[in-house]
């Protein structure tokens, strides 16, 4: 069975006799059938009875139904409401507008609105650029998605996809104090989008793509690219690469080898494969005595294949320069570092003991990785997944809050590689070499200095003219 996970964490609210073990049986009862109780809360007590409010996490809703089931089963409880955690969370939402100013009289309503803020509005029209300095828009960024590529759920549509962008929009408020809006697209049509985006975009000072599916993505992103004044930044892409890159940076330090030197197989040449290749070939990789060899569904990709096209044809261009011909499990043999961005249980243990001494594997599949880290683990020095329960987890949040901090505090216009680098750079040393270990790659999402110093290093990669290199 699956670890319990607090996603699929539940109360339960129930009745049972004040004295005798009650208490420890409902403990019993939880661990019994599998779950993990991490509260108990006496919320009412008469002479003999007790209610108490029993929370626990499942590992499935149809587990968290066995768990309420088992409950049920003691002798002497009452079972009166299952309350799941998760859906209250998103009971009516997650964010919320506020406004920065009361309004509690007339003169608040005058200053505020009209007909103050006709003098505002005219301000603008004579200088466009108060814009930034007199709205929210310097603060604003717009989360875009079209719902056909959403965390592991696919193409689930927009209004599907509205939970996760108010997500999104609550972590950049979280991390880095910025406005983030959810703007879920129902269209998947690559020109409605462009045209959609560039029409709104006057409201905003950047873009952040999220959970578009490729080939799509990458048009998208290149025609806002050039039309808009602003950062258009894909977060599936460009977020995956940089904590990539950082985490990779450190766990070479760990095993101690070189980027140039080591040989590296990626599983996936989507959204996120594509990037992460881009900014690794961008930072030397494959310039001294390794290669990097891409790998998807049809194989390793070369020169030879009939079905190149796109990026996939760039994938071939820049990549396996030995000309190797193969399966994904055969390019594994001897290499030094796997990166999975692709699909569940490709490889299993025999494969990761069949690479290099000292090896590093990042199965960032999600949720379920490439390989199971556990018996990767016994044969790779460094294991990386996109898991939280797992050490060494590549989060696109420790990127994307401090990563718009620094194009909205510089007034960015476009996210060049070396603001990636300059972000991942910073983001592997927040690890201090006093920290640094096989388990501990990539610093927590709640590191005091994470944002914050990935913010400073766009700023002043942006301030240094590097946006557009």
């Amino acid at each position: 069975m699956t670890a319990p996970s607090i996603s699929y964490s539940i109360t339960v609210r129930l009745e049972l006799p004040a004295v005798g073990s009650g208490v420890g049986r409902l403990t019993a009862a939880v661990e019994g059938a599998g779950g993990m109780v991490t509260a108990l809360d006496v919320t009412a007590s008469v002479a003999d009875r007790l209610r108490i409010d029993v929370t626990c996490a499942a590992s499935s809703t149809e587990h968290a139904d066995d768990i309420v089931g088992a409950l049920r089963e003691i002798p002497g409880v009452d079972v009166h409401k299952v309350s799941d955690r998760t859906f209250l969370m998103h009971l009516g939402g997650v964010i919320e507008m506020a406004s920065k100013h009361p309004i509690r009289n007339r003169d608040d309503l005058s200053l505020v609105y009209t007909p103050g803020v006709a003098r505002i509005c005219r301000a603008i029209v004579d200088n466009p650029e108060d814009a930034r300095r007199l709205t929210i828009k310097r603060n604003a960024i717009a989360v875009v998605t079209d719902g056909s590529a959403v965390l592991g759920l696919g193409n689930i549509g927009a209004a599907a996809a509205l939970p996760v962008m108010e997500g999104k929009a609550a972590l950049f408020k979280r991390f880095a104090d910025i406005d983030a809006w959810p703007l879920c697209l129902d269209t998947q049509d690559t020109d409605e989008i462009v045209r959609t985006v560039a029409a709104i975009a006057p409201g905003f000072a950047g873009i952040n793509l999220e959970d578009i599916a490729a080939p799509r993505c990458f048009e998208i992103e290149q025609r806002l690219r050039e039309i808009l004044d602003i950062p258009v930044f894909h977060d599936d892409q460009h977020g995956t690469a940089i904590v990539v890159l950082a985490a990779l940076t450190n766990a070479l330090r760990v095993v101690g080898k070189r980027l140039p030197d080591v040989d590296i197989v990626m599983s996936g040449a989507g959204a996120a494969g594509t990037a992460v290749l881009r900014l690794l070939l961008h930072v030397g990789a494959g310039t001294g005595a390794g290669c990097v060899v891409v790998a998807d569904v049809d194989g390793v990709v070369g020169g030879d294949r009939a079905d190149l096209a796109g990026e996939l044809r760039w994938v071939a261009e820049h990549t396996n320069p030995r000309g190797f011909r193969g399966s994904l499990r055969e390019a594994m043999r001897g290499a030094d570092v796997f990166i999975g961005v692709s699909a569940p249980n490709l490889l299993d243990g025999a494969d990761v003991e069949a690479m290099a001494d000292r090896s590093i594997v990042f199965a960032l599949a999600n949720p379920d990785p490439e390989i199971d880290p556990v018996e990767a683990g016994q044969h790779a020095a460094v294991v990386a997944t996109g898991r939280s329960d797992h050490p060494n987890q590549i989060n696109n949040v420790l990127a994307f809050p401090g990563v718009f901090r620094g194009l909205l505090d510089a007034q960015g216009r476009t996210v060049g590689a070396h603001v990636l680098e300059a972000a991942a750079r910073a983001l592997a040393g927040v690890v201090a070499d006093s920290e640094l270990n096989a388990s501990y790659v990539v610093p927590s999402v709640f590191h005091p200095e994470v944002h914050d110093r990935v913010a400073d290093a766009v700023r002043r990669s942006v301030l240094a003219g590097h946006e557009n290199a």
